[in-house]
């Protein structure tokens, strides 16, 4: 196995553009995916991504927002800088009209690139895997609330 993206894909019955604010918005991360984030969702902007009571901190950087079609952002571990491409994994969201909704697809990409040995690359590779299955579906369920919601 390579090891080198991890691809998900689902469909919300929500327009792209209430779509690109759940993906993009730090308030609206913090109910499907981290604990909290802070960031401006604008190209080159610099923040982080929080887990439980900020015992798991990650920084991002923004790469892309092209609202309502696209929202790109790289993420490090600790020892790693957001501004270095090859030190830092990139995970995009695509958004493209579906019907009366969205296709939403993630992609993430960076981990070979890093330079883990082997067994540490199979290791945070497996982790991103069962984290983005938990993750994306959260999402959807998200989305799916926020759109019925009064």
């Amino acid at each position: 196995m390579e090891y080198g993206s991890i691809e998900r894909e689902i469909h919300v019955d929500a327009s792209p553009e209430v779509v690109f604010k759940v993906v993009s918005s730090p308030q609206h991360i913090a109910e499907w995916w981290t604990d909290g984030a802070e960031f401006e969702p604008a190209p080159g902007a610099v923040g982080e991504l929080v887990w439980g009571d900020r015992a798991h901190v990650e920084a991002m950087r923004v790469v892309t927002a092209e609202p309502p079609r696209l929202f790109a952002f790289r993420w490090c571990y600790p020892g790693g800088t957001v501004d270095d491409d090859a030190a830092s994994m990139l995970v995009t969201f695509e958004l493209t009209p579906a019907g009366s909704g969205t296709r939403v697809r993630l992609t993430e990409t960076g981990f070979r690139e890093l330079g883990w040995e082997a067994a540490k690359l199979e290791e945070m590779y497996h982790d991103h895997v069962s984290g983005w299955d938990t993750f994306v579906p959260r999402l959807g369920e998200y989305v799916a609330r926020l759109v019925s919601a009064p």
